[in-house]
């Protein structure tokens, strides 16, 4: 199910992950226990099942079991699916699942916390993290309720855009301390704004997945793999994001929708991704996918 969105057309979290997150943050406060991990989906080849199940771990240690079955429940729609092949739906899993744990402060916090628990404590100490994030990232983080209001002052003083650096720290019992209390900040994940987004996102692919299977089953892959597109965060996240959307409407939704008659989608989704380049301004981009579009009337019409 999509996210409803506000008259502005932002996403926003629906009843489902609301109720969802409350029941996180109580079961946090009151000791109880989600529900056993997801099961596989009946019809997964048994030697995806290892490496799927791998990844429902890493969806509760990133959030819930509930979020787990959501992870499985997205799966679902490609498991046994006509034109999905082992190695597409291996793919389809791994990338689903990398794109689920999004990194953000939170989640490098509870990578870091993971070193020490791997190291059965202190002894074994690891080299401090340095991550450099803007405020508004590090806020978009938080409930929306919360973040809002903060977002409002830093626009008053012009400092959403400031940068600063949070170090991540293992080696001494106040930052363990502080590593804990940012990772239990994951209760909070399903209020915030960057979830919204990245549920609209996931969804989003996955719906040009479906599609692509049905109109051009070839270009599948290429489709699939375009989630690689979109890394960390930062700059990088949002050039990522950036670019991803440029290709997907300048390309893969008006082929789909027949307004665009690329015979070769998948040729065309890799000759724009050839073309990108650091640049918010998506120039390069752009031009080429102009470029492809230009040459589609002239290959697809009658030789004289």
């Amino acid at each position: 199910m999509s996210p409803a969105t506000s008259s502005g057309g932002a996403a926003v979290p629906d009843d489902d992950s609301l109720l969802a997150s409350l029941r996180y943050l109580f079961a946090d406060i009151i000791g109880d226990e989600d529900e056993g991990p997801p099961v596989l989906p009946e019809a997964c080849p048994d030697h995806l099942g290892p490496a799927v199940t791998e990844l429902i771990d890493l969806l509760i240690a990133y959030q819930s079991t509930s979020y787990a079955q959501l992870y499985i429940d997205r799966l679902k729609r490609f498991v046994g699916r006509r034109g999905v092949d082992d190695a597409l739906l291996a793919d389809i899993a791994r990338l689903m699942a990398e794109r689920m744990a999004y990194e953000d402060a939170i989640r490098i916090a509870q990578l870091k916390l993971g070193e020490v628990n791997a190291a059965g404590g202190l002894a074994a100490r690891s080299a401090d993290d340095v991550k450099k994030f803007r405020l508004d990232e590090l806020i978009d983080a938080l409930p929306e309720m919360v973040a809002d209001p903060i977002l409002a002052v830093l626009d008053q003083f012009g400092w959403r855009r400031r940068r600063v650096s949070i170090r991540f720290s293992a080696n001494n019992r106040f930052s363990v301390r502080r590593l804990r209390i940012e990772a239990g900040l994951k209760r909070w994940r399903l209020f915030s704004g960057r979830y919204a987004r990245e549920r609209v996102w996931v969804e989003r692919w996955l719906h040009m997945i479906d599609r692509s299977l049905t109109k051009q089953p070839a270009a599948a892959p290429a489709v699939v793999q375009t989630a690689t597109m979109i890394q960390g965060y930062g700059d990088p996240y949002r050039q990522g994001i950036a670019d991803w959307h440029v290709i997907i409407d300048g390309l893969v939704k008006p082929t789909f929708d027949g307004v665009l008659a690329l015979p070769d989608l998948a040729a065309a989704i890799a000759e724009a991704r050839g073309a990108i380049m650091p640049d918010p301004r998506q120039a390069a981009l752009k031009r080429k996918i102009a470029e492809i579009r230009a040459r589609v009337p002239a290959a697809l019409s009658p030789s004289p």
